[in-house]
């Protein structure tokens, strides 16, 4: 199923600036996966500061694109949108890892794939990739939560 941002934003609670999930490509719920993409634009507030002279996406962003992907998924599983009062808390992530610098001009591709649930505690294997490379991956945690 492919979503587009007006879509995405029934599912997410972020906002501009910090929506940073921009199309989903694909949901598959028969294997709990999904797959979507983050623009990176040299427009990005973040590359005035981090850095001017040689722009790279910060890595804490990169592991927010990756809950946001993983937020969706678990939205999707639960069949359940932010309407219903139902919100996916970042909650930690394990494993992480960065093996190359993301840049303005790359399309952040974004993988993630359901891997427990303990209670309300959700856990997500995820991966960020530009131009078919792993450019960072991690296990993230959500605590889903009923307002």
């Amino acid at each position: 199923m492919i979503m587009n941002i007006e879509k995405i934003k029934e599912y997410l609670p972020q906002r501009y600036p910090f929506l940073l999930v921009d199309r989903v490509v694909d949901v598959d719920l028969e294997n709990n996966s999904i797959d979507c993409y983050k623009n990176v634009s040299g427009n990005e507030d973040f590359f005035n500061g981090h850095f001017p002279d040689h722009p790279i996406m910060p890595g804490v962003l990169i592991i927010e694109a990756m809950a946001q992907a993983a937020g969706i998924l678990g939205f999707r599983m639960s069949d359940k949108k932010k309407e219903d009062n139902t919100v996916y808390y970042f909650a930690g992530a394990d494993k992480v890892r960065f093996k190359q610098p993301v840049v303005p001009g790359d399309r952040l591709d974004l993988r993630a794939d359901y891997i427990t649930q303990k209670r309300d505690i959700w856990k997500f294997s995820c991966k960020a990739l530009v131009n078919g490379k792993v450019v960072s991956s991690a296990e993230i945690i959500c605590a889903k939560k009923e307002l």
